[in-house]
């Protein structure tokens, strides 16, 4: 009896004592993501030159329309919460000039700052701006984007809003889960055009879209940052857990992306299909292209 009460005695203590490494733990991510979120990212940011004209509008209207942005930003820009499940809220700010904008002192330098680096004019790392899918656009789609986004009417909106459970805090703080300015080689130069048609080269541009959910390789995995249910993002190589088998031809892919569902009928979560259905069945096709193209790599 002695002998049980001891072990008892004992499995308390070192409960005890996780328990506190455990908090101590905790305590040390979130001051590390306090000073991580407060800290100054210092890149040189080369300007990109305006865009006037029909065209460069259009073009800036379909990027918006179909990269993302009006699924954080609303149609509008007024600003829309994408993620609230009780425990983790994220809403994107209202990038008009309207009341609770974010933009309105905005320099052109700022917007390329923002959008391709994913950091704020006063240098501080944007937490939720998926910067690593736009840091690859060209000068000319970054400068017809921001000519589109800067006529967008005023509008009354809210801010950012960024409310993270303690642990993800945490693992922010201890480098688990990293901001949009952290992933990015900010010296790498804005690549050159590549002519719009159903090529490889073509795919391959439209392709940098899915870096933030799928990685660097497309292999897909764990989507960072993302809430605890959310499935891992598909590999999109042709390598071990595949998806690509799903879509043998562009046809099937493209209805996939118009339909938000595989081709059993089954929905396709997370993916921002209010967004993912309005690109163009030149850049589908050719995304598809691309992806059949690729070496393949086990998931994750």
């Amino acid at each position: 009896m002695n002998r049980k009460r001891q072990w008892l005695k004992a499995a308390a203590w070192v409960l005890a004592v996780v328990v506190v490494l455990a908090a101590a733990a905790v305590f040390a991510g979130l001051q590390l993501a306090q000073q991580k979120m407060q800290r100054k990212v210092d890149i040189k940011v080369q300007p990109v030159p305006g865009a006037t004209g029909d065209q460069a509008l259009a073009r800036g209207k379909y990027l918006y329309a179909s990269r993302g942005c009006v699924d954080c930003h609303g149609a509008n820009g007024a600003g829309r919460t994408f993620v609230d499940d009780g425990s983790l809220r994220i809403a994107g700010p209202n990038i008009t000039t309207g009341p609770g904008g974010v933009v309105a002192a905005y320099q052109p330098v700022d917007w390329v700052r923002a959008i391709r680096h994913g950091v704020s004019p006063q240098g501080r790392a944007l937490m939720v701006m998926p910067s690593e899918d736009y840091n690859r656009f060209t000068n000319d789609d970054m400068a017809a984007l921001v000519a589109y986004i800067t006529t967008l009417p005023p509008v009354a909106g809210q801010a950012a809003v960024v409310d993270l459970p303690l642990p993800v805090r945490a693992l922010y703080g201890f480098g688990l889960i990293k901001d949009a300015a952290a992933k990015i080689d900010h010296a790498l130069p804005p690549p050159q055009p590549v002519a719009e048609g159903v090529t490889v080269a073509h795919g391959a541009y439209v392709a940098n879209m899915c870096i933030g959910c799928h990685g660097a390789k497309l292999a897909g995995g764990k989507i960072p940052g993302g809430p605890p249910d959310w499935p891992a993002a598909a590999n999109l190589t042709p390598g071990a857990g595949s998806v690509m088998p799903l879509y043998p031809d562009a046809d099937s892919m493209i209805r996939m992306f118009r339909t938000g569902k595989r081709p059993d009928g089954a929905p396709v979560k997370v993916m921002p299909f209010e967004s993912l259905r309005e690109m163009s069945e030149t850049d589908l096709r050719a995304l598809h292209l691309y992806l059949k193209g690729l070496a393949p790599l086990p998931k994750g």
